[in-house]
């Protein structure tokens, strides 16, 4: 007797819910699974970046501090940011002009916007397709996360609405490891990131 392996566009029999060509995904909300994506990303930064990653507990509204040590660092062995994540599938991807709004709740904005800070902070923001099964695409020879991250330091920036804020962030602050790296040696060496 053979047995077959039913091919990737065949869903299993015992999966409810799922058509052809769908995968039959959990029941976590979007929201959950949009902060999980983002923390793959930077999880990924941070490894080719050679990062070390901390997550605060409680977060009380920092995500992540991310360090790089290195001797070329001045000011110390080794340099810090906090990060904060959001992620948003309301902007597509290729955002045109030099920047795009991304609304902040004040007390967020509140705290990344200090300008005298021991630890700089960052906003890196994620942009994803609508569809959950547009995220992610793994080939033999690369694993592309959909859509892209860009990063902003806030520092200075004042709140303008009565409780949230539209920021402005960078097109060309494009967030990966080369961007990380440069990030950190900036702030290595006593400067904003």
């Amino acid at each position: 007797m053979a047995l077959t392996q039913p091919g990737p566009d065949t869903p299993h029999p015992q999966w409810s819910g799922a058509g052809a060509g769908q995968s039959m995904r959990g029941q976590l909300a979007v929201t959950s699974c949009m902060e999980t994506l983002q923390v793959g990303y930077l999880h990924a930064v941070a490894a080719a970046a050679g990062c070390a990653l901390a997550s605060p507990f409680p977060d009380n509204g920092i995500d992540w501090h991310v360090s790089h040590g290195s001797p070329a660092h001045t000011e110390d062995d080794e340099a810090t940011v906090k990060v904060q994540l959001k992620c948003t599938y309301q902007i597509g991807p290729h955002p045109a002009g030099s920047h795009f709004s991304f609304t902040l709740d004040n007390d967020h904005l509140r705290k990344l916007a200090h300008e005298r800070v021991a630890v700089h902070k960052i906003l890196v923001v994620m942009l994803v397709p609508r569809e959950v099964d547009q995220w992610l695409l793994a080939q033999p020879d690369r694993l592309e996360l959909r859509h892209c991250c860009y990063w902003v330091n806030l520092a200075g920036t004042a709140v303008t609405g009565k409780r949230r804020t539209n920021v402005r962030i960078p097109t060309k602050q494009v967030f990966d490891d080369r961007a990380l790296c440069a990030i950190m040696a900036r702030v290595g060496a006593g400067e904003r990131p």
